[in-house]
């Protein structure tokens, strides 16, 4: 007989799709080279003085993010929702700690400017940190959660 964790449930799955969703939807940017990541990444390089994440970090973060989202499906999810936690953190910590800024700028297929995306690409990324840390300290409380096991572990 499967415990009640086992079983499907809306309090894991819907934070689970949400992040899956958001970083899986983001992998076309990532892995295209479209000009928002050139931007983001260009300026968090050039910032840090770290060349190679200007010109790579979109594939890095891409990498992170399709891994978490596949865990989240997993019976490893625990961990996929804690590199959720983790690149969010890094996201957010970017937006407001860097010249990067809160709000995006939004580009035509050209490339040039056409505006702004009003801090959506911020709140997206608050929003899939509060479901990560949600789902992290879900998996971390139960008996059954992969974290909860392995903080077991360390612990005793």
């Amino acid at each position: 007989m499967k415990s009640s964790f086992m079983k499907p449930s809306f309090t894991k799955y819907v934070p689970a799709v949400f992040i899956a969703f958001v970083f899986v939807q983001s992998l076309f940017f990532k892995f295209t080279g479209s000009y928002e990541t050139d931007y983001i990444f260009g300026v968090l390089g050039t910032w840090s003085g770290l060349a190679f994440f200007g010109q790579y970090g979109g594939y890095i973060i891409g990498v992170a993010e399709l891994i978490a989202a596949l865990l989240l499906f997993s019976r490893w999810h625990g961990v996929g929702a804690l590199m959720a936690l983790g690149v969010m953190s890094g996201a957010i910590v970017f937006h407001f700690f860097t010249p990067l800024g809160v709000v995006m700028p939004e580009f035509n297929a050209v490339g040039e400017v056409i505006g702004n995306d009003g801090g959506l690409l911020f709140g997206m990324a608050c929003l899939v940190w509060l479901s990560a840390a949600f789902l992290t300290l879900r998996d971390t409380k139960h008996p059954q959660g992969t974290l909860n096991q392995i903080v077991a572990k360390w612990v005793y």
